[in-house]
């Protein structure tokens, strides 16, 4: 009898090793070999803290996995839109995450509701339709997401 129960337990410590190793997670398409990481950041809150905070999170991403190793697009939305004017007080240093790489766009919808034109926000901002939909779609294509 010991010997038959052994063999049932070893039999399924073998089943449970295979099925484990079988149903083992797969990295994300955006992380498996030779592919970027890309990151989306929303900031759709009017607070210096939180985009110095989305900032800091894309310098230290950088530092960490290399500036080259990360796309990080942050997306600025709602009341978040105002740090992208050209006379806000975090307009040098978004312009400084800009020229390391970091990718800002606007969103149009906000801008239009807002009565801000292209030409009243930091230069080399970039733009999309709808800020909400930027995030729906990147995260869709595999981006991972943060909100500071």
């Amino acid at each position: 009898m010991n010997r038959m129960l052994m063999g049932i337990l070893l039999a399924l410590a073998l089943m449970v090793g295979a099925a484990s190793s079988a149903f083992a997670l797969d990295p994300a398409p955006s992380t498996a070999a030779g592919a970027k990481n890309r990151i989306v950041v929303q900031v759709s809150d009017n607070d210096t803290g939180k985009w110095n905070l989305a900032l800091n999170n894309a310098s230290n991403l950088q530092k960490d996995l290399g500036a080259g190793n990360i796309d990080i697009e942050i997306v600025a939305y709602g009341p978040g839109i105002g740090m992208l004017k050209a006379d806000s007080i975090a307009a040098n240093r978004v312009s400084d995450a800009m020229a390391a790489g970091v990718k800002v766009v606007a969103c149009e919808n906000t801008m239009q509701a807002q009565k801000l034109s292209k030409g009243d926000m930091i230069a080399n901002v970039g733009y999309v339709k709808a800020g909400v939909v930027e995030i729906m779609q990147k995260q869709q294509e595999g981006w991972a997401y943060l909100r500071p």
